[in-house]
């Protein structure tokens, strides 16, 4: 019976322990992501203004926005799925892979999808994040399937050391 009682305690203890909430973390801020799409290096711009945990999955957050290329505006929605984390003394990270959906509005509105990194600084006195980067690397692909462009956007602050 002790050995029922412990297993059920530690059973218990595991699956209460989750991931605390960073949804705010996809925000930036409230400030654009920055970064290039396609051969010529154009400029995109990468807003999120919704940013929510998945009830279910911890480790699965729905994020909603805009991309602006150009005078060209669009709305996204996807996911974006943590699937490591790194913690260590410095700098931890975390990683994980992300699929946004344009509305389907013409030949230049598609999918981006790829893989996320982000590094940050937790300082244990004050328990806030000081320092955050955030990069973006992945691919656009039209709708239509004859556009296919790289891409690579992220936060505004310098990479951590």
């Amino acid at each position: 019976m002790k050995n029922f009682l412990l297993l059920l305690l530690f059973v218990t203890g595991f699956t209460s322990a989750q991931m605390p909430n960073i949804a705010e973390v996809w925000l930036n801020n409230s400030q654009p992501y920055v970064g290039t799409i396609g051969n010529s290096q154009q400029e995109i711009k990468v807003k999120v203004n919704i940013s929510e945990v998945n009830k279910k999955n911890d480790q699965e957050y729905f994020l909603a926005g805009y991309s602006a290329v150009d005078k060209n505006f669009t709305r996204f929605e996807g996911k974006l799925k943590i699937t490591q984390y790194k913690d260590a003394k410095k700098r931890s990270s975390i990683y994980g892979t992300y699929e946004f959906a344009e509305e389907p509005s013409g030949k230049h509105s598609g999918i981006f999808s790829g893989k996320f990194i982000y590094n940050f600084v937790w300082n244990k006195k004050t328990e806030k994040i000081e320092k955050q980067y955030l990069q973006f690397i992945g691919d656009w692909k039209s709708y239509d399937g004859t556009l296919t462009y790289k891409t690579t956007w992220k936060n505004q602050q310098p990479p951590l050391k």
